[in-house]
């Protein structure tokens, strides 16, 4: 690729030379296509934002299949561990395309390294966000992340630095910023249309999403599948005997990969509880959780059911919930002259009338917030502009901090946490101080 004269200092075809190209092949009876010119509304590949990737099952699938609806983008990689993921998505792009041309890779490493790579799209389970994320950054890519931030706090923090360090444009998965009733709700509260903020309820799943794992001999010990690399896939968390459920969107309900539907969940709907309160670099100062766990030895070690209680600044409470009966999924707001409450696909207040608003009127807009109106758009305008996401990875780091530290006070058998911060640490208390991270397993580091 260095000795290519056709690639510019970037690694890609300049535009001069691709259409000092392209008009030489049209002396010869050869047909070019029109997207190939970036004619009839298409967008030259000179043009195109490159992505790659890292992560090919459900959710990774999904943001690629977005990013392929974007005429102006063009995905040429794709990495996982398990070959039969790798290989589908790799089919799925190839399709569109209607070419061969997307490169498979096995380790995330070689695909960052690749200099006409622009983006990467990153949905890998939470204990490897920061190693994967952090190379990114360091190779200069922009990032699309899916939450929550990472696994711990620290791990957050790193990744926060590093994006920051190296000047890169970052989407966070949290999407509900991006659809018009979450929108709608939060601007009501942010324009104090319910008086001031007293009390705000956060619902969120319990259990596990288990029902297809319920056969006995995805639950047992067995020997990993030629196609996983399991070493790899396990990274830097501990390892585990290879048991199929806890693989594949189940690492989820394992602490040592996952945070259980709690963590799941708190970069959708706590984040947007903290977008109608302007809490996006803020946080709690108390945070006290209670959960329900499995017995011992189980496959899953997640919480079954939890409520955590958090004070905030402006002596605004929160109780974020999964599996208690009083609190309704979503994001309530309870103000001192009205309530809000928004979920997925519904939208209720104590004014009726506001239920039949698309969006706030002008008149009522003295704060109006970051507006989008689909997530993967957002996020390639960002990249041609260099201006903020409407879900950067500091404001998804606040936003998954309640989580971290509720669960780290449901371990502890619900011992009240005091919070700086400012400061960003647990006070008073060194040996909850020392779960805000986890050891790495050899040769991982925390970056």
């Amino acid at each position: 690729m260095k000795n290519n004269p056709s690639l510019d200092s970037s690694g890609k075809i300049s535009r001069r030379r691709f259409l000092g190209a392209a008009a030489a092949t049209l002396a010869f009876p050869t047909f070019i296509p029109s997207s190939a010119l970036g004619l009839g509304g298409t967008t030259a590949p000179s043009n195109r934002i490159t992505i790659g990737s890292v992560g090919c099952g459900g959710m990774g699938t999904g943001n690629t299949r977005s990013f392929l609806d974007q005429n102006d983008c063009q995905v040429i990689a794709a990495c996982d561990v398990d070959k039969k993921h790798l290989s589908g998505l790799v089919q799925v792009v190839n399709r569109k395309y209607e070419n061969k041309d997307c490169k498979a890779y096995h380790d995330y490493r070689e695909l960052m390294a690749r200099k006409d790579i622009d983006a990467v799209m990153l949905a890998v389970p939470d204990h490897w966000h920061e190693l994967v994320a952090v190379e990114a950054a360091r190779q200069k890519k922009d990032i699309y992340g899916e939450k929550p931030l990472a696994r711990t706090i620290a791990e957050q923090q790193a990744m926060v630095k590093a994006v920051a360090d190296a000047g890169r444009i970052w989407q966070t998965g949290s999407w509900q910023r991006s659809v018009p009733i979450f929108h709608k709700a939060a601007e009501i509260v942010r324009n104090g249309l319910i008086g001031t903020v007293k009390h705000i309820e956060v619902g969120l799943p319990k259990d596990y999403n288990d029902a297809e794992n319920s056969q006995k001999d995805h639950m047992t010990v067995i020997e990993p599948p030629p196609e996983l690399d399991y070493n790899f896939w396990i990274g830097p968390s501990q390892m585990m005997p290879y048991i199929p459920a806890r693989l594949h969107r189940h690492w989820r309900w394992n602490y040592n990969t996952g945070g259980g539907q709690l963590m799941d969940w708190i970069g959708h709907h706590c984040d947007i509880a903290h977008w109608g309160c302007d809490f996006d670099n803020s946080g709690p100062s108390e945070v006290q959780g209670h959960g329900v766990f499995p017995p011992k030895g189980e496959v899953w070690d997640a919480a079954k059911t939890y409520k955590i209680e958090l004070k905030y600044p402006g002596n605004i409470s929160m109780t974020i919930a999964g599996g208690d009966p009083d609190i309704k999924m979503g994001t309530k707001w309870i103000g001192t002259d009205g309530w809000v409450h928004v979920t997925r696909g519904a939208f209720s207040a104590s004014n009726k009338e506001w239920e039949s608003y698309a969006q706030l009127p002008e008149n009522l807009r003295k704060i109006k917030l970051y507006e989008s109106s689909n997530h993967h758009r957002n996020f390639i305008d960002c990249i041609k502009s260099r201006k903020p996401t409407i879900t950067p990875a500091s404001t998804a780091h606040h936003s998954a901090i309640p989580g971290h530290l509720g669960l780290i006070s449901m371990l502890l058998d619900g011992r009240k946490l005091k919070w700086d911060v400012s400061a960003e640490k647990i006070l008073n208390d060194d040996q909850a101080s020392q779960m805000l991270t986890r050891p790495f397993r050899a040769p991982w580091k925390l970056d």
